[in-house]
């Protein structure tokens, strides 16, 4: 499989304009249904006399809503319906592009999407409720309820499930089982297109990189991995939570703290002298709101008002936004309050009990550790 890296200003737009037909009638019909089918048709169409191009950028969501009187939600159910159909790529940041649908290798990378999660889970309500050919199944809401999927993502695979001729209007809209024979994907998982990214990520820093170097920035896998500068934060996000990077600020940039595809995998503390960096990382605030625990307990009652930000500043020698963010933290603790106005500040509103020294360990090698004190 190649993955394609598309650049917005190099593709050509479509307008609705230069789709010389005439638009669907939507009266009495499945909004979403019937213009996909049009909008499939004339892709179809374009292509095969050459007026539409693969490659070409769709009109853009707001125009087609616009055009065919309908809303940008009922265009987006579309676009995801043709993107099922394997017509478009949506492509973040750049729109929905069309697909060669006859090179089947050339591919931008696919993702598993909750909805295609939503499509099997219905797909397994119908199985395990024994539903025939002509039963309903319940309103999409409780449908969504039943399968612990939101009512938007059943909407969109139920529309998909229309499509594919598994399920069908009624007269009143009420959905009917169309067909009962089908097999259901055991290999669709709740794993998204932020999950695969995480792992391929995982997989790239174990293989070209050890613990303490900085890994490359965010735009550098965005064009490596073929994927949106969203995507790549949420993956990274989630190498943060499982410890293998620490995200510093400024030129430090993200650090590498662990080299292991196995996510539990942390080394045992009696095996290293120093903390982890992601304790470390946290000391200093942790240090600054303890010092101003100490002055509150010392200083302050209930209802006193504490020095500015600027002054905290001065007198304990950090930067204003250390004690801003330490300040912060005590607010969510419950400690402090912040109020505006003429008589604005920092209100002391609860007194703090004083923590365990902000050092949260120190680990010691046991061979050194286990040293006879002699009286």
């Amino acid at each position: 499989m190649k993955y394609i890296n598309y650049k917005k200003n190099e593709l050509e737009r479509i307008h609705i304009s230069d789709i010389k037909v005439s638009l669907p009638d939507l009266k009495n019909t499945n909004k979403t249904q019937t213009v996909a089918n049009w909008l499939m048709n004339k892709i179809d169409t374009g292509i095969e006399n050459g007026s539409i191009k693969v490659g070409s950028l769709l009109p853009s969501k707001a125009e087609l809503a616009y055009a065919l009187g309908v809303s940008l939600g009922t265009v987006q159910n579309v676009l995801r319906l043709l993107e099922d159909k394997d017509y478009i790529y949506s492509k973040q940041c750049i729109g929905s592009i069309i697909k060669d649908r006859k090179d089947p290798e050339s591919d931008i990378r696919k993702r598993t999407s909750k909805k295609d999660i939503a499509e099997e889970k219905v797909k397994q309500y119908i199985k395990e409720n024994s539903l025939n050919i002509g039963d309903r199944l319940p309103a999409s809401r409780a449908l969504a309820r039943d399968i612990d999927m939101t009512l938007n993502t059943v909407r969109n695979a139920v529309t998909k499930l229309v499509s594919d001729g598994i399920l069908e209007y009624g007269s009143k809209q009420e959905l009917i089982v169309k067909e009962n024979e089908f097999s259901i994907d055991s290999t669709v998982d709740e794993v998204t297109l932020v999950n695969k990214i995480k792992e391929d990520l995982k997989k790239y820093i174990c293989e070209n990189f050890k613990v303490g170097d900085r890994l490359p920035t965010h735009s550098s896998l965005v064009k490596k991995f073929n994927v949106s500068m969203k995507t790549i934060h949420s993956a990274l996000q989630m190498l943060v939570k499982e410890g293998m990077l620490l995200p510093r600020r400024g030129a430090y940039g993200t650090v590498i703290t662990n080299v292991s595809m196995n996510s539990a995998f942390e080394p045992k503390r009696e095996f290293s002298i120093f903390a982890p960096a992601q304790e470390t990382a946290y000391y200093h605030y942790e240090k600054i709101q303890n010092k101003i625990k100490n002055i509150i307990m010392d200083n302050c009652d209930i209802g006193s008002k504490l020095p500015s930000i600027s002054e905290f500043s001065r007198i304990l020698d950090v930067s204003p936004n250390t004690i801003r963010r330490a300040l912060q933290n005590l607010a969510k603790a419950g400690i402090v309050k912040f109020t505006r106005g003429r008589y604005g500040g920092t209100y002391v509103i609860n007194m703090p009990e004083i923590e365990e020294q902000a050092f949260k360990w120190l680990a010691v090698n046991p061979q050194y550790k286990r040293v006879k004190v002699s009286k």
